[in-house]
C-alpha cells in the first residue's frame, strides 16, 4: 500500500499561486499513475488533474485547464500541482491519489493522502 502525504496548502488571494506537493512512500511510485482531486464543503470529490507514470500523458479538468499544471519527479517520489491564477471557487481540500495508471475517476485510485486545505479569498 502506497502512503501519500500532501503539503503546500494555505490561504492566498485571488489571482495568486500555490504549489502542492505529494510525497509517496513505497517502491511502486515510478510505475503509478498519480492524480489530484479536490472537495469543497458540501460537495463531492472532483477530479482536478492526473499524470501517467512516465509523465508522457497528463489530463486536466476543464475548470483548471490552463491554470494548473501537474508534474512529477520519480527520483523524489513526489508529484506536484502548480496552481496559478487561483479563484475563490478553487477553495477546497486537495487530495493526492495513486493508482495503476492515469485516470480521472476516483474509483480508479487505490491510495489517498489525508488532504491539504487550499483557501482562495477575494
Amino acid at each position: 500500500q502506497v502512503q501519500l502525504v500532501e503539503s503546500g496548502g494555505g490561504s492566498v488571494q485571488a489571482g495568486g499561486s500555490l504549489r502542492l506537493s505529494c510525497l509517496a512512500s513505497g517502491r511502486t511510485f515510478s510505475n503509478a499513475g498519480m492524480g489530484w482531486f479536490r472537495q469543497a464543503p458540501g460537495k463531492e470529490r472532483d477530479f482536478v488533474a492526473a499524470i501517467s507514470a512516465s509523465s508522457l500523458f497528463r489530463t486536466y479538468a476543464d475548470a483548471v485547464k490552463g491554470r494548473f499544471t501537474i508534474s512529477r519527479d520519480n527520483a523524489k517520489n513526489t508529484v506536484y500541482l502548480q496552481m496559478n491564477s487561483l479563484k475563490p471557487e478553487d477553495t477546497a481540500v486537495y487530495y493526492c491519489a495513486s493508482g495503476p495508471s492515469i485516470a480521472t475517476r476516483s474509483a480508479d485510485f487505490g491510495s489517498w493522502g489525508q488532504g491539504t486545505q487550499v483557501t482562495v479569498f477575494s
